[in-house]
């Protein structure tokens, strides 16, 4: 969360223009886990969300995230 924060904020944006998420798990026993990291920076309305697991991720990440932001 902490890079997606400054990758926005290099565009002048913030967590708050994310309308929509697609969170990358490698491991669903992780879910709660990132729901708590997830809740602590991204606030009521939560941006629209889909959570899957998948094989693997590039660098061997357990967690990649995907936004769609609005202006």
């Amino acid at each position: 969360m902490n890079n997606l924060k400054t990758l926005l904020g290099e565009l002048g944006l913030g967590l708050s223009n994310i309308l929509r998420t697609t969170i990358y798990l490698t491991d669903y026993i992780d879910f709660e886990a990132v729901n708590a990291v997830y809740a602590r920076h991204l606030h009521e309305p939560f941006p629209v969300r889909t959570t899957v697991q998948v094989a693997a991720l590039p660098s061997g990440a357990k967690v990649q995230i995907d936004t769609v932001v609005g202006f």
